[in-house]
């Protein structure tokens, strides 16, 4: 008998104020600006036809609409929720609330650039993108995972670094490669996953 494929769908929540503003959010919580929640519609829009058995969302109000949106667009507005700071961004530490570019011009661009995108070197009082997959996976793999082994369809919104920490983990990704990789605010990224753990397919909905 074939193994039975579940769902996992990954989203990265709509724009913030912050993100509009260029500044880094990390934990304060930040409402979505009314691009993010167009942002959330159309991937409701994209994820039309799919019905849910569960979903996941951090403990931030953006990721916590974003998800509402879509499932009120998809007409699944009764899936059971599990909200938890697991699934939280990344926690920026001091640099929370500062402009980006103001601060590459006050510790230079390079220092900057390592503490937003290397795996390993945590902002002055922040997590790394390791410390983040250091809560998120445990998480994952002891609630979310279990449900896509299972055959279930599952529904992640939560944030960049969060995301990118699964993404590390589903897609074999280096500590190398993985500063390469940027989630796209609103846009569904879908994976079909074996009874054994096997990814058989994945891609970002509405590409092509």
């Amino acid at each position: 008998m074939a193994n039975t494929a579940g769902t996992l769908v990954l989203v990265r929540h709509g724009q913030s104020q912050w993100n509009l503003e260029n500044r880094f959010t990390g934990w304060v919580d930040i409402p979505l600006t009314k691009e993010g929640e167009a942002e959330a519609k159309r991937a409701g829009e994209l994820l039309k036809g799919t019905t849910f058995d569960h979903a996941f969302t951090s403990a931030l109000s953006r990721a916590q609409e974003t998800l509402r949106i879509i499932l009120e667009t998809i007409g699944e507005t009764n899936v059971p929720t599990d909200r938890d700071q697991a699934l939280n961004e990344r926690h920026y530490g001091d640099l929370q609330g500062l402009n980006k570019d103001e601060t590459a011009e006050k510790f230079g661009k390079e220092q900057v650039n390592i503490w937003r995108r290397s795996y390993d070197v945590p902002p002055p009082n922040g997590e790394s993108l390791k410390d983040t997959r250091a809560r998120t996976m445990p998480y994952f793999d002891a609630h979310i995972k279990p449900l896509v082994l299972a055959g279930k369809n599952i529904l992640v919104v939560a944030h960049g670094n969060s995301l990118r920490s699964i993404v590390m983990v589903l897609d074999n990704i280096s500590e190398k490669d993985i500063p390469d990789l940027n989630i796209p605010t609103g846009v569904p990224l879908r994976y079909q996953i074996d009874s054994t753990g096997k990814v058989l397919k994945h891609g970002y909905l509405g590409e092509g």
